[in-house]
């Protein structure tokens, strides 16, 4: 069986992938309380922008709701870091949120200011946003904030990137991938609609 990575799982971990992110396991547990994990499950922490694999080695390459928590510098090196290690058809997979889809319905929503940001632990639980108790779109300031800027609620949750249709096919073009698929999707089923794109390297 191929090499098959899966970066900045967070939540997320599959099994039949080397699963890759920033916390250690114990980190996780932390921030997903209501989630199982195995006991066997492993974490690496590797440096996602020098990755232990050889040139064109690595089958498939996942990272589902990551690449907008890098910053420009960074978006460029994990790319390039991407394309070097994934093998000739191998497949790159990743999804994203629609920014032009969250800035539209920013501009379409009531713009009434209600509360500071709380991130303590009760107004995380009770999915406060901005004085809002809701994932809903109505008010500018409630969680739509968080479909732009990330949750904020832990360090590496922060969106310091964005993604449109348009930006990704350049960039698979650009790296030499070709789409298989793009797609859209509910977050979780019921919120942020995401970019899935699946890219075979050419």
């Amino acid at each position: 069986m191929g090499i098959k990575l899966n970066i900045g799982c967070g939540g997320r971990p599959l099994k039949e992938y080397i699963n890759i992110d920033q916390d250690s396991l114990d980190e996780m547990k932390k921030r997903y309380p209501n989630q199982q994990f195995d006991d066997d499950l492993e974490i690496y922490n590797y440096d996602i922008f020098n990755l232990p694999f050889g040139d064109n080695s690595v089958d498939e390459i996942k990272a589902d709701g990551f690449i907008e928590h890098l910053s420009f510098n960074e978006e460029k090196n994990f790319f390039l870091e991407v394309k070097r290690v994934i093998s000739q058809n191998g497949l790159f997979e990743f999804s994203t949120p629609d920014f032009e889809d969250a800035v539209k319905k920013w501009l379409s929503a009531k713009d009434e200011w209600k509360e500071f940001y709380r991130s303590d632990d009760e107004a995380i639980n009770q999915q406060h946003w901005f004085g809002n108790y809701s994932y809903s779109t109505e008010n500018r300031w409630g969680y739509l904030m968080a479909m732009l800027f990330g949750s904020q609620n832990g360090e590496g949750q922060y969106h310091k990137n964005a993604y449109t249709e348009e930006k990704i096919r350049s960039m698979m073009e650009y790296m030499g991938f070709e789409i298989v698929e793009l797609s859209r999707f509910a977050w979780k089923g019921d919120r942020d609609i995401m970019l899935k794109v699946i890219a075979r390297k050419k």
